[in-house]
């Protein structure tokens, strides 16, 4: 360890830190040369991506995946600029991604000309700080040790997100003045979950217990398989409805008697009809939960209790409305959601509460598919999608990692946390390809296969991203719903023509990607991704999505553009919402 950027790279692998994602800058050539010629590119090792925001967005999928944080390099200014609409999808996804920032010498005396001056803010770190967990710009070699010690604290304690530590260029390139040694790793590492005491879970327990008809609104857990195996045992202890959604990932399985409607992103009408017949409601982390239980106000059969389990409040802050409504719970315990799962179970079982509750019929599957048998006159439909995935899956693990926004409520069913992984949190448009691979790369070698289901325009906004995967060999399956349309605002375009009394026809201009057509196919293998021509009839869909699987089990990545119809067979009731 000889020159500051060693320090630096020392500390990312003392930290656990298994790979560094970057889009090349000359802000950071001091610690590119520690990374890759004093770590040898070994833990962490390297990842090239072709925009700042696929680099961010593939630290977001990994960490979705992993529970893990990534580490990311942006280049300076600029490079935060390309990559702030990712950062800001991970701060509202909650996700953890220890960024690492770089400036040009911020003393003005040893600055380069030209570029050093451009690329040097005085305050870089205010670009980001409304949302990030903390941002630091150390002035020292010990200090940025520590910096980048509470910047993976507080990246990795519960409520997670993305923190940013700045390096200054020449604090990079000069010698160490000292030797250095690094403080232990475990002083860094988050606090254990803070498990509650059986005091504090009592009034909600007590609650639960005289409840007649419970209702769980299940938002961001964990992906723990011990944590999910607690949901559904207090579930069934009560007899309780469990409603999720699609915003977040999948969280109890779907096909259980006691699961409500398939998840959509918003209450669909069975949902808001089981919501209104509720007389205890228990929100873990349920992202909107405010908004979700006025919805039901009105057609509530009596006076409800909220129960919100949530620290989201710690990171509530006046910029954005990323946090939502107000809870105006009831009962609010403020620990990790899955932190009140065992207490809550042991304390209805000494109420006596130790039986499985009956429970009711399971609520019928939405349709997979609409309107007449499959015939090649028709374009496929994303329940034609849905209905090919469930065929083909077998004994196969398949991870979700991305569907579009219109994806029909109940075309694929969830029995595992690592089936689905969610939205991107702030609702932008190009993130899907990123934490799609970063996903992929999280769950290499792992025995499950990792899909990437997303519209076309979701798709174009980074499909460079797709070099990545293929330069690093990192096995997962594209699917694009070809409608060549940002057809969600087509709808939305519609709908105001409607209350306008205007011509709905002209609904299209400005939002379809068409004339000319995009060469999806021909896109990937210019990236080096293996592709065959467009799907457009249902019947070959099955088999295109095996060939697809079978190459992602060989450890090869694979496009499938599948031209849809977005008018039949998808679910659009959110747009009623948004």
């Amino acid at each position: 360890m000889a020159w500051g950027s060693d320090a630096a790279a020392e500390m990312l692998r003392h930290l656990g830190i298994d790979y560094v994602c970057v889009n090349p800058g000359s802000s950071f050539r001091g610690l590119h040369d520690s990374l890759v010629n004093y770590l040898g590119n070994e833990r962490p090792h390297m990842l090239l991506a072709l925009h700042e925001e696929s680099v961010v967005a593939i630290a977001h999928g990994y960490a979705k995946a992993s529970g893990k944080p990534m580490a990311v390099v942006l280049h300076s200014n600029v490079g935060l600029m390309h990559g702030m609409m990712a950062v800001f999808n991970a701060w509202c996804d909650r996700v953890p991604i220890l960024m690492l920032g770089a400036t040009g010498a911020v003393d003005t005396a040893v600055r380069r000309n030209w570029i050093d001056w451009m690329h040097t803010a005085r305050d870089q770190g205010g670009m980001v700080r409304h949302f990030v967990k903390w941002d630091d710009q150390p002035h020292s070699p010990e200090a940025t040790i520590e910096a980048m010690g509470r910047a993976y604290n507080r990246a990795c304690t519960a409520p997670c997100g993305p923190s940013y530590v700045i390096l200054d260029r020449r604090l990079q390139e000069d010698a160490l003045p000292a030797p250095l040694t690094l403080p232990p790793a475990a002083r860094f590492a988050p606090a254990p979950r803070l498990v509650p005491a059986a005091e504090t879970v009592a009034p909600a327990a007590e609650r639960l217990a005289k409840a007649q008809r419970p209702v769980f609104l299940i938002g961001r857990v964990s992906r723990s398989s011990a944590d999910w195996a607690l949901r559904v045992r207090l579930a069934e202890l009560l007899g309780a409805r469990v409603i999720t959604d699609l915003r977040t990932g999948a969280s109890f399985p779907t096909e259980h008697p006691l699961h409500g409607a398939p998840p959509d992103l918003f209450l669909t009408g069975p949902n808001r009809k089981i919501l209104a017949e509720a007389d205890v409601v228990l929100s873990l982390d349920w992202t909107d939960i405010a908004d979700v239980m006025r919805a039901g106000e009105g057609e509530a059969a009596a006076p409800r209790t909220l129960i919100h389990v949530s620290v989201d409040h710690h990171v509530h802050n006046g910029w954005s409305g990323d946090h939502q409504r107000f809870s105006n719970a009831d009962i609010h315990l403020a620990v990790e959601p899955d932190a009140v799962l065992a207490p809550l179970i042991a304390a209805l079982e000494a109420h006596g509460r130790a039986v499985v509750a009956p429970t009711p019929a399971p609520t019928p599957a939405l349709a997979t598919a609409s309107g007449p048998p499959r015939l090649p006159e028709r374009l496929p439909t994303l329940a034609d999608i849905g209905a090919a995935l469930c065929e083909v899956k077998g004994e196969r693990a398949l991870c979700l990692a991305r569907v579009p926004l219109n994806w029909p409520a109940g075309a694929y069913p969830f029995r595992d946390p690592l089936d689905y992984l969610g939205y991107d949190g702030g609702g932008g448009v190009g993130s899907g390809p990123g934490m799609t691979i970063g996903a992929a790369l999280a769950l290499r070698n792992s025995g499950r296969l990792t899909i990437g289901l997303m519209g076309d325009g979701e798709f174009l906004g980074a499909p460079s991203a797709l070099w990545s995967a293929a330069h690093y060999k990192i096995p997962v399956l594209f699917v694009i719903a070809n409608n060549r349309s940002y057809y969600t605002d087509e709808v939305q375009q519609e709908a105001v023509a409607h209350h306008r009394d205007r011509p709905a026809e002209n609904k299209w201009i400005g939002q379809r990607i068409d004339e000319p057509a995009i060469d999806i196919p021909g896109l990937a293998a210019d990236f080096g991704i293996a592709s065959e021509p467009q799907i457009t009839d249902p019947a070959e869909i099955a088999a295109a999505l095996e060939r697809g699987l079978r190459a992602v089990e060989a450890g090869e990545s694979y496009l499938l553009d599948i031209r849809i119809d977005s008018t039949r067979g998808s679910s659009l009731d959110w747009l009623n919402h948004h």
